[in-house]
Formats: structure tokens, C-alpha cells, sequence
């Protein structure tokens, strides 16, 4: 079967060695550029209420294509059942489409809409192609590097991010960003973000849901450096619904019984990720508020570090990061790029600090590079004698040594 993609000749067929400390500086550049303080915004509460649903491609962008069928209208038919079918059942929960028609959306104004809304999940639906026919399945992504599919991954995300082609000021508003350079594409996979974890959970749901329920073969769950993933505030993934190269596979998906079969996979993949976050959320809350009232008021105000340096300081500054309702190891590999993990435990979270200063200023300027690594809510906190203090007597305490 023949099949027409207008963004296949974007993989190269001969790649060069990657020059590892070019694709450092990329990532690095691309962190500056596109990290403002207010990009990652911690979710609302305890309750899944709005979910943005992504149609890809759309308007004069077709996606993968074969003479019976394009990517832009399959996506769009199982995004609106997706999302009637949430409307449907889940009075409390608000769903935004990135488009319900036939239109060109750029990619950065996908991640927008759903920042905008302050959006609780980003879900991109998508198809797949490959030169051969023979490969098939369903396979579900989210942002991020893996090292033993590098190469498999980067061919999809080239693929897909390939649609800033068609946009006007793409240079510009990509900061020259080239969807056919490998180190472009390995520098954006290696951001990700502090959502990590629920966006893999709610891609296993996905492919949970497609095995055991559509009975489509599991791609599994993957990382990649996909744009309109990039720039999202909460958890996101882009779902490749199947492979448009592949005759039975492209029969199933251009057919209403598959899309049905699918969207309803996806309804029921979010369905169990909403009662799953809410219900932990809700027992973490009241453990919470358990511990607070047990708690005598003194102690609330003073919370103990669990500090990893060689020997306790009287007075110093870190640069908390990171909460956790479980405790995670110091050597989580997505506190990998900071120094001096510390963390302690309040009303039944782990929190996690980075770096120990004797002053505010440094302090400061070390927030301002852990928050380019990801963690775009960092903040100072004030530890004396091993409790934490509010930064207004810290500054006391500073000036009375002075």
C-alpha cells in the first residue's frame, strides 16, 4: 500500500555522531528561552476538573496519509468521542478541545490553550506510519529520553513536530528550533518535567485500556521530544492510536466501530486516572489535616530537616523544589542535575531542598537555576538549628549577626 507523508523525508538516512556537548548547549538554550517563572503551575487541588483533549494536525497539515484516509480526520472523530463521552459522565469535569473542526492549530498554541485554562491533563491523539507494512499497534507517549529507544522515538517526534513547517514565524516563535536536527530533538527529550510520574501513569492506563479492552497490540508507553507536549503545565501525553501503514490496522481506524472502540479505551484509561489521583488526594489530604491537628501549635511552625551534609549549620538557606506524598530516594533520577538533595517530611509529605547557603542572595541565584531545570515553583526556604523558619526572622537573625 502506498503511503503519502509529507513529513517523511525529515528523518535523515545517514546520521552523523551526535555531538553530545552541542546537544547541552541546545537544551540549555532552549531552558532559558522557553522556562518563565510562571510556566509550571502546580495543579489546583485534589480533583481532576478540566482536561484538554488535542485533535493533531488539522487544516492544511493531513499528517499521515494513504489514499483512503488522513491522520487529521481520525484524530479529530475519536478526540470529539473522547470528550463526549467525559461531558457525558463526568458533570464535574470541563473539557477543551484544541479544535472540534477541520482547522490548523500550531503547536504551540495547543500547549497555550491548555496552560490558559489552567487544565488538570493534556491529551494529544495522533496515527502512525512507518515505511513498512507489517508493523502495527497502539503505543502512547510523553515527554522525556529513552535511552534504549532514542533512535525509534526521535523518527516519531520528527514526524510530528515536523507540522511547525507549515506555520508562519515557525523560527521565530521556535527560536529557530529544527525539527530535523537530532540534536534538537534528543536536547528537548532530555527536559522533563515535575509531571512526570502522573503522565506515565496515565499512559499505562492508555495502553492498558487498548490491549485488554480494543485488543490492539501494546506498543507500550515511551518518551520523546514531542513540542506540543513541551510547553504543557500538567501532566500530558500524545496517544499514536495506530499505524496508518498497516492495511488491517488503517481498516479499523478509519472504521466507526474502531474509533468507537478507542475512544471509549481512552474515556475509560481517564476515568480510572481521575478516581485513582482523586482518591490518593483525598486520603493524603486527610492525613494531612490529622497530623495538623495533633500537631501542637509550635510544632507546626518548626519543621525538621533531614538534612544529607556532613554536619548541621546554624543558620543557612535552601532551595525547596519538590513535594512528594511518598518518599523518594535522593538519587531519583529527576533530581539528577542538583546539588545537595536534602528533605523533610511535613503533615505527611516529603519535601526536597537542593544546595545549602549562608545567604539569601545565593540562595536566590540558585533557585533561579534549579527552577531552569524544571522545577518552575522552587522557592527559598530558612533552616536554623535544623528547623525551618519563616524567611522574616531568618533576616533577623542575619542583621543580629552582623
Amino acid at each position: 500500500m502506498e503511503i503519502f507523508l509529507k513529513v517523511a523525508n525529515i528523518v535523515p538516512k545517514n546520521q552523523n555522531l551526535i555531538n553530545l556537548k552541542r546537544i547541552w548547549i541546545i537544551t540549555i538554550v532552549l531552558l532559558a528561552i522557553f522556562l518563565p517563572n510562571q510556566w509550571i503551575i502546580a495543579q489546583k487541588g485534589t480533583k481532576i476538573s478540566t482536561v484538554v483533549i488535542d485533535a493533531g494536525h488539522g487544516g492544511k497539515d493531513p499528517g499521515a496519509s494513504t489514499k483512503r484516509v488522513k491522520e487529521k480526520d481520525i484524530a479529530l472523530s475519536v478526540a470529539l468521542k473522547v470528550g463526549g463521552y467525559i461531558e457525558a459522565q463526568f458533570k464535574d469535569v470541563n473539557v477543551i478541545y484544541t479544535r472540534k473542526t477541520d482547522r490548523f492549530i500550531p503547536l504551540y498554541e495547543r500547549g497555550e490553550i491548555a496552560n490558559k485554562n489552567n487544565a488538570d491533563l493534556f491529551i494529544s491523539i495522533h496515527c502512525n506510519a512507518n515505511n513498512s507494512s507489517s508493523i502495527f499497534g497502539s503505543e502512547t507517549y510523553v515527554l522525556g529520553i529513552e535511552e534504549k529507544r532514542t533512535r525509534l522515538n526521535m523518527n516519531v517526534a520528527m514526524m510530528e513536530n515536523a507540522a511547525i513547517l507549515l506555520e508562519e514565524d515557525a523560527s521565530e516563535k521556535y527560536d529557530d528550533f529544527d525539527p530535523t536536527s537530532q540534536e534538537a530533538i534528543i536536547g528537548l527529550s532530555l527536559f522533563q518535567n515535575i509531571y512526570l510520574d502522573q503522565s506515565l501513569s496515565f499512559a499505562s492506563n492508555v495502553q492498558q485500556q487498548f490491549t485488554e479492552r480494543v485488543g490492539r497490540k501494546d506498543r507500550s508507553v515511551h518518551q520523546a521530544g514531542f513540542l506540543v507536549l513541551w510547553r504543557t503545565a500538567m501532566p500530558s501525553v500524545l496517544i499514536e492510536l495506530g499505524y496508518l501503514s498497516n492495511p488491517n490496522e488503517e481498516s479499523f481506524l478509519a472504521s466507526e466501530k474502531g474509533q468507537v472502540y478507542l475512544a471509549s479505551a481512552i474515556y475509560r484509561a481517564f476515568k480510572d486516572y481521575k478516581l485513582e489521583f482523586e482518591k490518593e488526594n483525598k486520603a493524603y489530604a486527610y492525613r494531612a489535616e490529622a497530623l495538623k491537628q495533633n500537631q501542637p501549635e509550635q510544632e507546626q511552625e518548626k519543621e525538621v530537616i533531614t538534612d544529607t551534609s556532613p554536619a548541621p549549620r546554624e543558620l543557612e538557606f535552601l532551595v525547596q523544589f519538590y513535594t512528594s506524598p511518598r518518599q523518594l530516594p535522593l538519587s531519583d533520577p529527576r533530581f539528577k542535575q542538583l546539588p545537595e538533595i536534602s528533605y523533610y517530611e511535613h503533615n505527611g509529605l516529603y519535601k526536597y531542598t537542593s544546595g545549602h547557603f549562608s545567604r539569601m542572595e545565593e540562595a536566590s541565584k540558585h533557585q533561579t537555576k534549579v527552577r531552569k531545570q524544571g522545577f518552575g515553583d522552587a522557592f527559598v526556604i530558612a533552616v536554623y538549628q535544623g528547623k525551618r523558619i519563616p524567611i522574616s526572622e531568618a533576616r533577623q537573625i542575619q542583621l543580629s549577626e552582623n
